[in-house]
């Protein structure tokens, strides 16, 4: 390769970030920073880095989006049969990061998986564009197929099968909810002095303790 990696670094000196300017909770706090991403037209905004392990301890990371933010955690969607939900049917923890450059930010979260309910799933289904409830249906996602002509043969068949009629939720396809038990909030500095702050969870009542780590 010849362009020289070890040369190329980026000098983050948008902001900072101190204990007295955080929300107490990490939640509304994530929510700001997301509106705020939103609102510089950061491509991308809610997509997130979601690492999850196998039953045999192998990892895995893929980028998904994120669907919904609350209280109770995070949510994101996909095929259940998928390797990430084969991940997470033996091993119900994970990992998310999000990395807004143009902010010079990210978020790590860390906690444990559960599925959503079936009708929290079926009612997001139904707001998807139809090619993507039949693209659901089409793929199934991970499985090694011959060619993109296959998948095409397969989106072809649920488009017949379905006509014009409403296309439900697949059964092996929904949602997951990240709850968080760690939240760290980083903010570029200059010098890679970054300010790295860590939410934990105390309780379930909603009480976190913060600690700033160092860089």
């Amino acid at each position: 390769m010849n362009v020289d990696l070890a040369n190329i670094r980026t000098e983050y000196c948008r902001a900072g970030l101190a204990e007295s300017t955080l929300d107490p909770s990490p939640i509304r706090q994530l929510e700001r920073w997301l509106r705020e991403a939103i609102d510089a037209k950061h491509p991308e905004p809610t997509a997130l880095t979601l690492a999850t392990v196998s039953a045999a301890g192998e990892p895995s990371a893929r980028v998904v989006l994120l669907k919904s933010l609350g209280d109770d955690g995070l949510v994101f969607y996909t095929n259940y049969d998928s390797h990430k939900g084969r991940d997470l049917e033996s091993n119900p923890r994970a990992c998310a990061s999000f990395f807004w450059v143009l902010l010079e930010r990210q978020v790590r979260v860390t906690g444990s998986i559960s599925k959503v309910s079936r009708s929290e799933s079926e009612s997001y289904f139904r707001s998807r564009p139809r090619d993507s409830q039949l693209g659901a249906w089409a793929s199934r996602q991970s499985a090694v197929i011959a060619g993109r002509g296959e998948l095409d043969r397969l989106v072809a068949e649920a488009r017949a099968r379905f006509g014009e009629s409403d296309i439900p939720c697949p059964p092996t396809w929904g949602g997951y909810r990240l709850t968080p038990e760690k939240i760290e909030f980083w903010q570029g500095r200059p010098s890679r002095l970054h300010d790295r702050l860590r939410y934990t969870r105390i309780n379930e009542g909603g009480r976190w303790n913060v600690e700033r780590l160092s860089p």
